[in-house]
């Protein structure tokens, strides 16, 4: 990535809000970022030792815990030392790889959640020809696609972004975001809008689709009472994710383009963090609640450690 305005290190102003309570923020946050690598990486194990759980559902479960790991890994570490830091910097390859990594896990997290609602249309509506259409080999193409996809988008923001002439150093946030790179800029920002408003209206279209599939499956439900009960089961705690994920996404959206300067900066850092903290920790736990496989699968294991 090479860059005209010869900028090495860009300022982040958002941490000027906790100088007064930086101790207990990073208590917080290193109990936050301990409590989310403990209840993915418990999922994940699980899903990957029980053989009883290597079905499609599960497997894009493990997809979506893998990518949670994965886009805290972009926020937490620097975030952390940042609080304890009297100075908060970031370099110029640092930020674009922080605005890869938090973003293109925002997208993943989309791609997968399409695929789980996939995977429970051809369960509910299609279960005669849900062993031939979701097979092993397809289930491992669109994992891999719910990957490839989005970290291509990716490449292209921030590809288009790094070749931005840039006036200025200082970022309002307190961690790279792509937007407020983009409004540093001082050469033309069109290519960037443009990209920007392909991949909004792709992952819209993400959106679409997963409202379609539920409609189907909502008609499915309501023929017999077994529908109705893989309808609760097993699409309750998707709906409880994809609000999840929606949710804090929107906070973030809606702070890095219509944030108000008046607003004060710790409910701005709070809007920017929501879906670096809940989704991560939420979505394995509510799928670990719900699941009964998952859910007696941990119990069983906490019984045998009891025990021993």
């Amino acid at each position: 990535m090479t860059n005209t305005s010869s900028i090495a290190v860009f300022s982040l102003s958002g941490f000027n809000a906790t100088v007064n309570y930086r101790v207990t923020l990073f208590s917080l946050t290193l109990l936050c970022y301990c409590a989310i690598l403990l209840v993915n990486v418990s999922l994940i194990l699980t899903i990957i030792l029980d053989q009883n759980l290597h079905e499609p559902m599960y497997i894009c479960l493990c997809s979506l815990c893998i990518n949670g790991l994965y886009g805290t890994a972009g926020f937490y570490p620097k975030f952390v030392s940042d609080l304890l830091s009297d100075i908060h910097v970031i370099t110029y390859v640092g930020c674009f790889l922080q605005v890869f990594v938090i973003y293109s896990y925002v997208k993943v997290d989309y791609s997968t959640l399409v695929l789980m609602a996939y995977d429970r249309y051809v369960a509910i509506c299609r279960p005669l020809e849900y062993h031939s259409v979701m097979s092993v080999q397809r289930t491992a193409v669109l994992i891999c696609l719910s990957w490839l996809v989005p970290l291509c988008c990716e490449v292209m923001v921030v590809t288009s972004t790094s070749k931005l002439k840039l006036c200025g150093s200082h970022i309002q946030k307190l961690y790279c975001e792509n937007w407020s790179i983009v409004k540093l800029a001082c050469s033309s920002t069109t290519v960037n809008n443009i990209v920007g408003l392909f991949v909004i209206s792709f992952y819209c279209g993400h959106v679409l689709l997963i409202l379609g599939s539920y409609m189907q499956l909502v008609k499915s439900a309501l023929k017999s009472k077994e529908c109705r009960r893989k309808f609760t089961q097993t699409c309750v705690p998707h709906l409880l994710c994809l609000l999840n994920v929606t949710s804090a996404l929107l906070f973030d959206v809606m702070y890095s383009r219509y944030g108000s300067a008046s607003v004060a900066q710790h409910v701005k850092n709070f809007m920017a963090i929501q879906f670096l903290m809940i989704p991560p920790l939420l979505n394995p736990i509510i799928y670990g609640l719900i699941l009964t496989k998952i859910r007696s699968r941990l119990s069983l294991n906490k019984n045998c450690n009891i025990q021993s």
